[in-house]
């Protein structure tokens, strides 16, 4: 069977100090992509660099809002990245494709699997997907939290064995990288360790986000069986570092959980912001969720729902208490369940399969 790899790549690595493409980083990158291509893996990229090589290119000579300084940069850089791309990788043989995207994108089942579709003809065909968030039409409520994230989703929906987020540090530290005290911290199970206290809030110098997302986003998507590990970009040869080499390289391993999780759970679970209402459940519904025997969500056992909704729309599943539980996509719409709140011998409207427990 074939290993299947989604690879991150964040700004930081990809740019010098002055946000111009670091060309030689970027072919160095390639080369070792190119490499595992030949060896029969399967390579997701996922690239930032767009806005920061944007930012290169042109002096605007006023200052522009946020979103259109975004647009415009990101319009200029992604074509500059991805003709780069074209180049390197077809210089090597091998063939490459934009998947240019946004966080509406995976809202839906329909857009979600068109969106994989894509991609698993691209990977059949030996084209390597080389994917980044469309910054052109996102606007500031509908961005992902930076390509973390975008990554995160990416290694879920196409079934990867593996996520790599290539950063400018080696991985986790037990305090701040630059502090000859702070210790690389190897390996990490999810959920049992505190690690907000070791990680920094700042964000990188081109980027949107910070280690905090990507721990964040790690640990999640380890928990659902892939695993994860955080390595410096900057560092040569790393990609055939991690996969031939794993005892010898500074990295940090999120461990998979044995966890099993369905492709549809797996769109779920990464669908917390698409969420349109809310539906609280009793303690006795609580607690056959938290048994070993799979169980929907009944509407005997609902209490009450917020939110208006429509059929097949994502929800919050929350306890007595308003904790959120859960997230589910609901078999009916707010305007429907209602009057059946508490109602006996009718389709659950939760289904088991399509609800993820946090």
């Amino acid at each position: 069977m074939k290993r299947r790899i989604a690879i991150k790549i964040g700004s930081n690595v990809l740019t010098r100090n002055d946000g111009k493409l670091d060309i030689t980083r970027m072919s160095s990158l390639v080369d070792q992509i190119a490499d595992l291509h030949r060896q029969g893996i399967e390579i997701l990229l996922i690239s930032s660099g767009a806005v920061a090589s944007g930012k290169s290119e042109i002096n605007i000579g006023k200052q522009l809002d946020a979103v259109s300084s975004r647009q415009l940069y990101s319009a200029i850089g992604q074509a500059k990245l991805i003709n780069r791309y074209y180049d390197l990788f077809r210089e090597q043989g091998i063939c490459c494709g934009q998947v240019l995207t946004t966080k509406e994108s995976f809202s839906t089942r329909t857009q979600y699997l068109t969106q994989k579709h894509c991609m698993e003809v691209m990977l059949n065909h030996h084209v390597i997907p080389i994917v980044n968030e469309n910054d052109t039409i996102s606007v500031t409520e509908l961005m992902f939290t930076d390509n973390d994230e975008l990554s995160g989703l990416i290694a879920t929906m196409m079934n990867a064995d593996t996520l790599i987020i290539l950063s400018n540090v080696n991985g986790i530290y037990t305090g701040n990288p630059a502090d000859p005290n702070s210790q690389l911290l190897p390996q990490i199970i999810p959920g049992l360790q505190d690690l907000e206290a070791y990680i920094q809030s700042g964000k990188s110098s081109f980027g949107r986000g910070g280690m905090l997302t990507k721990c964040k986003i790690a640990c999640q998507v380890a928990e659902e069986g892939i695993e994860v590990i955080i390595a410096n970009g900057k560092r040569d040869n790393i990609l055939n570092l991690i996969l031939h080499q794993p005892e010898k390289t500074l990295c940090t391993r999120f461990v998979p959980g044995e966890k099993n999780v369905s492709n549809i759970k797996k769109w779920i679970a990464h669908s917390e912001d698409f969420a349109k209402g809310k539906i609280f459940i009793n303690s006795g519904a609580e607690e056959a969720l938290s048994s070993p025997k799979a169980s929907s969500i009944l509407l005997v056992g609902v209490t009450r729902i917020e939110g208006d909704f429509e059929k097949d729309d994502i929800v919050r599943v929350m306890n007595e208490e308003g904790k959120q539980i859960g997230i589910g996509c609901t078999a009916y719409s707010s305007q429907e369940a209602r009057p059946l709140i508490g109602t006996k011998d009718v389709k659950p409207i939760i289904h088991y399969n399509y609800l993820y427990l946090n």
